[in-house]
């Protein structure tokens, strides 16, 4: 059967990452709208970490905006890497917060796939933190995620939102030429 709120999230956050694909402001409002869906709808589905996730991508979203405008005299951000610490690190954390949380999840809810829900939350919250900074190595996190937020979707029956993460992991491979060359521009 076909959710009207499925359809409706996954198209304003389409919209949101492609704007982010094509390096614009406006991705962090139509962000910020598109995660208030989604909390209704992967709460409704059991998806837990993925619900907690979206009240995080609201409040980064906001910051975000703040970080890709002009921010009164300063200029806006360009696209630069993210050093090899700063990545082992951040995956170091994320892999932390997947056992952690997914183990919370595990033994006191009955989340449905807690690990990979856990991961698919830890990853994408160190892809958004890059992507807030415009570090051109959110597009790889950003794969990862797509990766595995498209089995876990369909294994939860959003067939729409698992098409949509496919079309997601395209974006991320093609965001990353993107903005590899918007690196080099400099």
């Amino acid at each position: 059967m076909t959710n009207p709120l499925e359809i409706t999230a996954n198209g304003v956050n389409a919209l949101s990452i492609l704007l982010a694909a094509r390096n614009s402001v406006h991705t962090w409002w139509t962000g910020i709208i598109g995660c208030l869906l989604f909390v209704i709808l992967f709460y409704s589905s059991q998806l837990y970490a993925d619900s907690l996730l979206q009240i995080f991508f609201i409040g980064t979203s906001a910051i975000g905006w703040y970080h890709w405008s002009s921010r009164a005299s300063k200029p806006p951000l360009a696209v630069s890497r993210a050093s090899a610490l700063t990545m082992l690190y951040g995956l170091f954390v994320a892999l932390l917060v997947t056992l952690g949380y997914g183990y919370l999840l595990y033994r006191f809810t009955r989340a449905y796939a807690p690990f990979i829900d856990s991961s698919v939350m830890a990853l994408s919250v160190f892809a958004q933190l890059l992507l807030m900074r415009r570090r051109y190595e959110t597009w790889w996190i950003w794969t990862a995620v797509n990766v595995l937020s498209v089995g876990l979707f369909a294994s939860r029956g959003l067939w729409i939102t698992a098409g949509m993460y496919s079309a997601f992991l395209v974006n991320a491979i093609v965001a990353s030429a993107l903005w590899r060359r918007y690196l080099f521009a400099r």
